[in-house]
């Protein structure tokens, strides 16, 4: 870890107390930085589906409000909550990344093939924003000139690891792989984002609700669907507090060579924390269980159909 801190520090910059403190290395540039402009949801959600713990409304939900629970508000309809605002499909802007080599051209040389790594990763799995592990803020880097387009390289096997053993770290660090591959799935190609967010709705619903719960509030000891990711609603464990564990398994929608799109869920495994501030106190067999369980569920989705994809 300090040798990570060490080395952000020294590409990022850093203000020190010490003699350490130096300037970024790093040069970023955004053409624009306005507000979204999609103000109302008003004909974008247009159909429920099925969750089969939400009695009190007939067992119907909004697969949007369901994946955006927050910045989108599903009572009476989906709808942006409070007075917000968000980035409408199609809207773009210009990145600009540059290293300063005049500066510290060994560091520069070092890092470069580092950053083409993250713009790889942030092209096939980035998202931004609230909800954005549920899919929301799903964006895509398209080369501004004809430069190489490195954003489209495979993926670096050391950034794949058995799933099990990253259990060992607890922290996202590396895509869990089993015998069958990188646990990457895919959903077929839809005509537009609205479909595949229901896709992506119907199989959260589907992997959540695998796992039933025999207590409610106050629950003494975690149950499986607690592993999954807290709080849950109605179903809090009394040691674990305000605790929060975000879920390890992220959605992304991502556009296919035709104009089509598809949406992708990746597994990035780790342990939740045990800190003086998450005191979680994992058990390390029951996550196993559970995660293997989500696993095979996927690979055996019948809501919509899954393939496995290497990238």
């Amino acid at each position: 870890m300090a040798t990570m801190r060490a080395d952000e520090g020294q590409l990022f910059g850093a203000a020190a107390d010490g003699g350490d403190s130096c300037r970024s290395l790093l040069r970023l540039r955004l053409d624009q930085w306005t507000e979204g402009k999609l103000r109302s949801w008003q004909g974008l959600e247009q159909q429920p589906v099925n969750h089969p713990e939400v009695k009190q409304t007939g067992f119907q939900v909004g697969p949007h409000a369901y994946l955006g629970f927050g910045p989108l508000d599903g009572r009476g309809g989906t709808k942006l909550a409070g007075k917000r605002t968000a980035i409408a499909a199609g809207d773009f802007t210009v990145l600009r990344m540059a290293l300063d080599g005049q500066r510290n051209a060994g560091l520069a040389e070092r890092e470069a093939p580092r950053l083409a790594t993250a713009l790889v990763l942030m092209n096939h799995y980035g998202t931004l924003g609230g909800r954005s592990r549920n899919g929301w803020g799903s964006f895509s880097l398209v080369p501004a000139d004809d430069a190489t387009p490195i954003i489209d390289a495979a993926l670096d096997p050391s950034l794949v690891r058995p799933w099990r053993e990253a259990l060992a770290l607890d922290w996202p660090h590396a895509i869990g792989r089993d015998a069958s591959g990188p646990l990457i799935w895919q959903t077929e190609a839809c005509q537009d984002w609205k479909t595949v967010m229901r896709h992506l709705a119907e199989i959260k619903i589907g992997l959540r609700t695998l796992f039933k719960f025999t207590t409610g509030k106050g629950a003494r000891q975690p149950e499986s669907r607690h592993w999954l990711s807290y709080p849950v609603t109605n179903h809090s464990v009394s040691s674990w507090g305000n605790a929060r564990l975000p879920n390890s398994l992220r959605f992304k929608v991502r556009p296919c060579a035709d104009g089509k799109l598809r949406g992708l869920i990746f597994h990035v495994p780790c342990l939740p924390p045990d800190t003086a501030t998450a005191r979680f106190r994992p058990d390390r067999a029951a996550i196993e269980d559970v995660w293997q369980r989500v696993h095979t569920f996927l690979d055996q989705q019948p809501a919509t159909t899954l393939t496995r994809t290497s990238v």
